[in-house]
C-alpha cells in the first residue's frame, strides 16, 4: 500500500446511505426548540491484538476518505475492527474480523471483552465494543488485508515502540487504539 494513488472524483450531498443515514432531529430541551444533524450508524467491534513471539501489537492501516478530505493524508492506524451488521454475537464478529483483516484464526474463548464505549457522540453516538486477543504464528492462516475490495495493510508495531507511537501526531490514530494501548499497559504494567 505504500504506492497508494488517491484521486477524489466527486463529492456530493448524500440523501440516503448504505452505512450512514443522515437525519435532522428537532427537539425541545429545557423549553428551547433546537435542531441537530445526526448520522444513524452501525455499532462496531474492535480488537487489540498482541503477537507473542513478535512482542508486537497488530494494527491495520487503511485509507479513510473523511480523514483525507480534512488533512490530505487519509491513512489511519487502527485496531482490527468491523461493523455489527450481521446477526451474530459480538465476539463472533470480532473473531471474523481478526481473520479477514489480519489473517489469524482465533478461538472464541481466547477473545476477551474489555469494555464498550460510545464514539462520535456529537453526531453519531455509535457504540464500539473493545476486545483483546493474543496470537501466535501457528494461528496465521493468510495475509489478511480484508475482503472484497478492502485494502488493509497489516502492521506489526513492536511493544517497545508503542508508547512513543501513541503520542506521535504524524500518525493518524483512532481513540479506540489509544484506549486499547492504555488498557494493555495498565493491565500488564510494562
Amino acid at each position: 500500500m505504500a504506492t497508494d494513488k488517491i484521486e477524489i472524483l466527486s463529492i456530493e450531498p448524500l440523501k440516503e446511505g448504505k452505512y450512514i443515514k443522515p437525519k435532522l432531529v428537532t427537539f425541545r430541551h429545557n423549553g428551547v426548540l433546537r435542531d441537530w444533524e445526526v448520522a444513524d450508524t452501525f455499532d462496531s467491534v474492535a480488537v487489540l491484538l498482541y503477537h507473542e513471539s513478535k512482542d508486537a501489537f497488530i494494527l491495520v492501516k487503511q485509507f479513510r476518505p473523511a480523514v483525507y478530505l480534512k488533512y490530505k493524508d487519509g491513512h489511519t492506524y487502527e485496531l482490527c475492527a468491523g461493523l455489527i451488521d450481521k446477526d451474530k454475537s459480538l465476539k463472533q464478529i470480532a473473531k471474523e474480523e481478526i481473520y479477514e483483516e489480519c489473517g489469524y484464526e482465533v478461538e472464541l474463548e481466547d477473545i476477551e471483552e474489555i469494555t464498550s464505549f460510545n464514539t462520535a457522540v456529537g453526531f453519531a453516538g455509535g457504540r464500539q465494543t473493545l476486545f483483546f486477543a493474543t496470537v501466535s504464528e501457528k494461528q496465521k492462516k493468510n495475509e489478511g488485508g480484508g475482503i472484497d475490495d478492502e485494502q488493509i495493510e497489516v502492521i506489526y508495531l513492536p511493544l517497545k515502540d508503542a508508547r512513543e507511537f501513541m503520542f506521535d501526531e504524524k500518525f493518524i490514530k483512532t481513540p479506540g487504539l489509544l484506549f486499547g494501548f492504555m488498557w494493555f499497559f495498565d493491565k500488564f504494567s510494562r
